[in-house]
């Protein structure tokens, strides 16, 4: 099985103010996260799910989570814990760029162009979100593997009158995102293929922008950028006691 180098060492956490136990206390607050955000949820035998499988498919995906994945969950988690005041997505997005980058990750802001072209219908726009390069150790040797980041995630997946079975699929998504590209892929294909029967059996049509490849596009496409920063985020909103 292959392994993501950590990059926590005793150095960095003396830098940083960690003591062991506040180390334990993060690694705590990691698994409660993905255990209250991911939770996995049994199927009812009292409600007549048509296709339990996609249910028990999304939690496998959802549940492996990788040594690198919960790094960096917890990275944000951490940043996070000492915010004092709620800041704009955009703004978010690269202040956590910075933290990142302050700790030593190739972390960016990524832009990736959407575009979609159905009959009458066509939308041209740009998706932002933050990928982070990590270094996977398999047999003696290093990897480079993207980590796709996600601040709002399970909204992007919102529809329409969801019937109960896509709400409890929708429910099962965390709010944020951490994984790799096959991951990320995996999801998509599960909960479009989901939407698109969900809004069948409501009588609506699929809009565009929920098809999987309008979905995929916005984090996959291979028109994405990275967006440079020139200047540290004003972090004066900030409270930052490491």
């Amino acid at each position: 099985m292959k392994k993501l180098k950590m990059r926590s060492n005793k150095k960095e956490k003396d830098m940083m103010g960690i003591s062991e136990l506040e180390e334990d206390k993060l690694s705590q607050m990691v698994r409660d996260f993905i255990e209250l955000d991911c939770e996995t949820f049994q199927v009812d035998e009292v409600v007549d799910h048509n296709n339990p499988t996609t249910y028990l498919s999304l939690q496998d995906i959802l549940e492996n989570v990788s040594d690198g994945e919960r790094e960096i969950l917890g990275k944000i988690l951490f940043y996070w814990r000492n915010m004092v005041n709620n800041i704009e997505p955009k703004k978010l997005r690269q202040w956590i760029v910075n933290r990142l980058r302050m700790d030593e990750y190739e972390a960016s802001l990524s832009d990736d162009f959407v575009f979609v072209g159905v009959e009458a219908f066509e939308y041209r726009g740009d998706y932002e979100y933050i990928d982070v390069m990590m270094k996977e150790i398999s047999n003696g040797s290093s990897e480079r593997v993207r980590l796709i980041v996600d601040i709002d995630f399970r909204s992007q997946f919102e529809v329409a009158r969801p019937t109960q079975e896509y709400q409890e699929l929708l429910n099962s998504l965390p709010s944020i995102f951490v994984g790799s590209e096959e991951k990320l892929n995996g999801i998509i294909s599960l909960l479009c293929s989901a939407a698109k029967q969900s809004l069948k059996e409501k009588g609506l049509h699929v809009p565009p922008w929920r098809k999987a490849s309008y979905m995929h596009s916005k984090w996959l496409s291979h028109n994405c950028k990275k967006i440079a920063l020139f200047a540290p985020l004003d972090l004066h909103i900030i409270n930052l006691n490491n």
